[in-house]
Order: C-alpha cells, then sequence, then structure tokens
C-alpha cells in the first residue's frame, strides 16, 4: 500500500467550483487523494479521489433506495476514517444533508456523550445515522426511540440494496452540510452552510489564504466536526487536488511526535492548527526526538480557532529549527463556523506579527495602545496580541461598539463579518439565527478585537470578559499569570467571575494542580494571587484541581462557562453537604453565600 503521489497529473485549479461534487469531479481525474495513519504512525487505508467519487456515487444509489426526501439529514459520527468522507460526499450526490458529530469520548463521559448525541440527532431531525465500529455502540444507544429510517456501521449500510434511481447532486443554492458548534457557551447550534457559502471559502481560502501551489501536501491531526478539520484539511485540499495525511486526534494527543514524523515522511508543505496543539508539542517531545525529524518543507504552520499566545510558538520554533521549522511558516489566521471557516489570513513568509499593547488601558478604555516591550523598565503592564491578517478577498470586517457603530483603529469592540461564505442560518432556530444575522447580511460574531491598518488582532470572547469594579479583564491575562509558575502547564488554567455576596462579580481561576504535598498547594495558590494582584490589581480566587478536570469543547479548547457551571454547581453540594461551610472564600477577605 502507498499513500497518493504529492504531485498531480492533473492542471490545477484553485478552488474555481460551484458545489463540492463538481470539485470532486475534477479532483478524481487525477491521482491524488486522502490517505489515514494509524497510532503508531502507519498507513491503513488509501483514498484516492477517484476512487472516492467511485464509492460516494455507490453509496449515494443505495441512499436513494431508502426513499427519503431530499434534503434529509444522515447524522455521520465524524471518526477520523476513511469512511466518513464516503458518506459525507455520498450525500453530496444524494441530495441529503450530512451533520457531522463528535466522535470523542472522555474518560468516564460516556452518559453525558451518549446523551449529547441524543439531543443532537433530535436537533437536526435525523433521519439516517451512521457511525464506524468504534462507535456505533454509543450511536446505538444515543439512537433508541428515534425513528431512523437507517441506524447503523458502514458495513450494515453496504447489505442494503442498491436503487437504480439516478443521482441529483446537491445544487449551489443547497445545503452543503450542517456543522454543530463545539457549544462553548451553551447546547451545540447547528450552523447551516450552503454549497456556494462553502466553496466561495475555499477558493478564497486556497487561492488568497494559502496560495496553494503544484508541490503542495497537507497533514493534519484535526477532526473532521470541526470547522478547521473539516474544512480546511478535508474540503480544501480536495478544492486545489492535493493529497493530505491524516491522524487520528487521540493518537497525536498521545504521540504528538506522529505529526511531525508524518510530514517529515511525506513532506507535507501545509499543515494548521490551534496554539494549544504546538504547546502540547513542546510539552511531550523529548530532545532526541529533533534529530530525526526533517520539517524543511513546512510552509505554512496555520495558527487559528483560538487567541494566539505567541510565546509557546516561538519556543517551538527555536525547538524544532535545527531539524529544518522556520519560524517565518507561522501564520495566524481568524475563522469560525458560522463563516464557513476562514475570515482572515496575515501574510505567508512573514512569520508572527505581534503588538505589543498597554494593558491597563486596554482594561480601563478598550483601546490597545502601542507600547514598546522594554518601555518604562516594565513599569507598564503589556499584552501581546497577534496579527490574524486582512480579511480574505470579498469580506467586509468591521469593528463596531455597543450601539454599532464602526469604531476607529486601535479600538477594541464586537467584530461583525460580511461576506458570501456566512452561513445560511442555525438549523431549527430562527430566532438565534436572528440575533446574531441582520437582514443586510452581517454576522455579529461575539469576539473583540481591533484593528491596526488592514491588520486584523483578536483579543477574545465578548461573553468571557471579567468586568470588575468597571475595568474590562481579560481571562487570558489571568491564565498568563498562572502558566508562569514552574507546575503549571499552558492550558492548564480557566478563568471567569461568580456573583459575590454583595451582587459584584468576583474572579475565579481553576488551575490544574500536579502538585501533591498539602503545603505545596498552598504556597502555589498564594504565589499565583500574589502575582495577580501585582499585575492586574485585584484578588482571584484561585481553585485548585486535579489534573484533566477542566472542562473543553469538541474542538479540545478549553470552556470557561462550563468550568464556571462545574465550580458553581460543586460549591453548592459542598454548601448543602456541611453546614459548618456554607461559604466559601473568593480571596483573603471576599466570600460568596
Amino acid at each position: 500500500m502507498e499513500a497518493t503521489p504529492t504531485y498531480n497529473n492533473l492542471p490545477l485549479r484553485a478552488g474555481d467550483f460551484s458545489t463540492l461534487p463538481e470539485a470532486l469531479n475534477y479532483a478524481a481525474r487525477g491521482q491524488t487523494g486522502y490517505n489515514f495513519y494509524d497510532g503508531r504512525g502507519k498507513l491503513f487505508a488509501v483514498l484516492p479521489f477517484s476512487k472516492l467519487l467511485d464509492e460516494a456515487k455507490l453509496l449515494a444509489q443505495r441512499l436513494s433506495g431508502l426513499g427519503l426526501e431530499r434534503g434529509a439529514r444522515m447524522a455521520l459520527v465524524a471518526d477520523t476514517h476513511p469512511d466518513f468522507i464516503r458518506f459525507f460526499f455520498a450525500c453530496q450526490y444524494a441530495g441529503l444533508i450530512p451533520v457531522p458529530l463528535p466522535a470523542t469520548v472522555h474518560m468516564g463521559g460516556r452518559k453525558s456523550y451518549v446523551d449529547q448525541r441524543h439531543r443532537l440527532l433530535i436537533s437536526c431531525r435525523a433521519n439516517v445515522a451512521i457511525a464506524t465500529d468504534d462507535f456505533f455502540p454509543y450511536l446505538s444507544e444515543a439512537a433508541e426511540g428515534l425513528d431512523l429510517r437507517f441506524c447503523g456501521t458502514p458495513q450494515a449500510f453496504d447489505e442494503l440494496p442498491q436503487a437504480s434511481i439516478p443521482l441529483s447532486p446537491l445544487g449551489p443554492k443547497e445545503l452543503a452540510y450542517i456543522q454543530y458548534t463545539s457549544g462553548s457557551t451553551k447546547f451545540p447550534r447547528g450552523v447551516m452552510i450552503t454549497q456556494k457559502a462553502v466553496l466561495n471559502n475555499l477558493a478564497a481560502i486556497v487561492k488568497s489564504g494559502s496560495k496553494v501551489r503544484a508541490g503542495d501536501r497537507g497533514a493534519s491531526w484535526l477532526p473532521f466536526y470541526h470547522d478547521m478539520g473539516l474544512v480546511g484539511l478535508v474540503l480544501a485540499p480536495l478544492a486545489a487536488q492535493l493529497s493530505v495525511d491524516y491522524l487520528r486526534t487521540r493518537d497525536f494527543a498521545m504521540r504528538p511526535r506522529l505529526w511531525l514524523a508524518l510530514m517529515t515522511e511525506n513532506r507535507a508543505t501545509i499543515s494548521i492548527g490551534p496554539p494549544f496543539g504546538y504547546e502540547l508539542c513542546l510539552q511531550r517531545l523529548r530532545q532526541s526526538d529533533i534529530e530525526k525529524f526533517d520539517l524543511s518543507a513546512w510552509r505554512l504552520a496555520g495558527v487559528g480557532a483560538e487567541t494566539i499566545r505567541p510565546a509557546p510558538l516561538f519556543k517551538f520554533a527555536e525547538m524544532l529549527e535545527p531539524c529544518g521549522f522556520n519560524k517565518e511558516a507561522f501564520c495566524a489566521c481568524y475563522g469560525m463556523a458560522e463563516c464557513s471557516l476562514a475570515v482572515s489570513f496575515a501574510p505567508l513568509s512573514e512569520g508572527l506579527n505581534i503588538d505589543s499593547v498597554d494593558g491597563d488601558y486596554l482594561s480601563e478604555h478598550r483601546q490597545a495602545l502601542p507600547i514598546e516591550t522594554n518601555e518604562f523598565e516594565g513599569a507598564v503592564r503589556s499584552s501581546l496580541f497577534v496579527n490574524c491578517g486582512a480579511p480574505l478577498p470579498e469580506y467586509e470586517v468591521e469593528v463596531r461598539d455597543a450601539r454599532g457603530h464602526a469604531l476607529p483603529e486601535r479600538h477594541v469592540g464586537t467584530i461583525y463579518v460580511k461576506a458570501a461564505s456566512i452561513m445560511a442560518g442555525y438549523f431549527g432556530d430562527l430566532k438565534l439565527t436572528q440575533e446574531v444575522l441582520a437582514a443586510d447580511g452581517w454576522f455579529n460574531t461575539g469576539d473583540l478585537g481591533y484593528f491596526v491598518k488592514k491588520g486584523l488582532f483578536i483579543t477574545g470572547r465578548e461573553k468571557d470578559m471579567i468586568i470588575i469594579n468597571g475595568r474590562n479583564i481579560w481571562p487570558q491575562d489571568l491564565e498568563f499569570a498562572a502558566e508562569q509558575q514552574p507546575e503549571i502547564r499552558t492550558g492548564d488554567a480557566s478563568a471567569f467571575s461568580v456573583p459575590g455576596p454583595d451582587g459584584l462579580e468576583k474572579p475565579v481561576m481553576m488551575v490544574q494542580c500536579r502538585v501533591p504535598s498539602d503545603s505545596q498547594r498552598v504556597e502555589l495558590r498564594e504565589r499565583i494571587q500574589r502575582l495577580i494582584y501585582q499585575e492586574l490589581g485585584i484578588d482571584c480566587y484561585i481553585d485548585l484541581v486535579p489534573r484533566n478536570t477542566l472542562p473543553r469543547t469538541t474542538s479540545g479548547k478549553l470552556s470557561r462557562s462550563k468550568a464556571r457551571k462545574e465550580f458553581l454547581k460543586r460549591i453548592k453540594v459542598d454548601q448543602q453537604q456541611s453546614s459548618s461551610r456554607p461559604r466559601f472564600v473568593l480571596s483573603n477577605n471576599a466570600q460568596v453565600g
């Protein structure tokens, strides 16, 4: 078995298609395709675009035999497996709408996983549900009591008869898929993306964002149910006829070096991911691993999906420089599922562009006042933000205040976007759609940021902002203070606020702690509290929790809202169980009742 080649015998078309079936019809004329690797880095499946086309059409014929109405929904557990891609494209040719479902089951989280999948099946009004053998027991349990036309594995589906009905692929105005968001703030929402929207975004990514060229090859460990994984590393390579190599996310999490080994083996040029992926490599890689890699072909190391902190990325570049990694390959980008994916790309081959601003002035005035890092010899608290680049062509982006007025440069406000790539709405939720998507096409992202010239800088989520005594406190600033301690790793802290006994919000930070002794834990807690007070002038309650307890979204990002809910729930239970502890201390002198 050999992976599909990097170089194609087909002239490159940079995403200029009207539908996904049209893109696959063209890509199938070449030699490239998708390649799947196991947890040992061994190739276990190869799916050339030509084979994908044949198998997708065959599956579409079987789907047609189920007698489903056009636009019916197929729920697909999005395991990193060829079967997911086969059925995703089978829907495209059968006139059905694929709905990728998360394929993660956290330890001890079977009931939660099953319950959420049950709600998702109801929410999308699924008519068909399919999962690989690994996930079918969960899907089967989640589907109990629901009236599905078919629920089973790909192998069971292959037993169905093949209909002779002519195929009628989805057209430009029809939905390409429904993607459920990670649910960082509330129950996940079904984002409806049309063929026209996603193809518009794919063309922009391929032509203007990544500037795809002959000889490019992708590599990815991102899950297929996440917009960056699905659109960025499944659909974009198809639209550019590129070969791409996949690892399961859980295999990457266990052995991050597999990602780098895979890129070395196949000379991959493009790979993207959230910052925590690069940081995980930093934590897990040994110096002895470095000499095994050759990353000199890696020209685009995309970074996005969450607020970007530059320091770990610079450490990643420094660590891997001996094996050919160029720090200028870093490319910060900004996007979201509601925009199909990408909104902006930083210029290629320039690395990370950092803006150092006065952190106190930012909190008090919501303005990004630039400072030199050595200005006033450290008297000014600096906050660092990364330039996510100019909006892609045909995108309009504005930063607005609370009244909806566009703000000038360096003024922080809510980011609004208007483009042909914007979602059609949230499936089955007109009210929520109208709250964020105006009649004139402008979409409220809920993200905060500012412009410097044409560059967009992201500062965080509007709903994550902590307001203390009228000051705007970025949770990242609190988390960063904790992560500077040698006992705390990046991603081990989650900051939020809770109501105090006086009705005012009090800052809290849950911190995953690996320190065993009580005395050491007390010292660590007090040390973090002192640092935060020195840096920000606020008292913050530090809640030390065991490893692997911070809640995350389905895409792996920390969920501050879920952490807050868990914290308040735990405190309520503690208070009910112990009348001697009716209150807990938020700081040295602040309590909540």
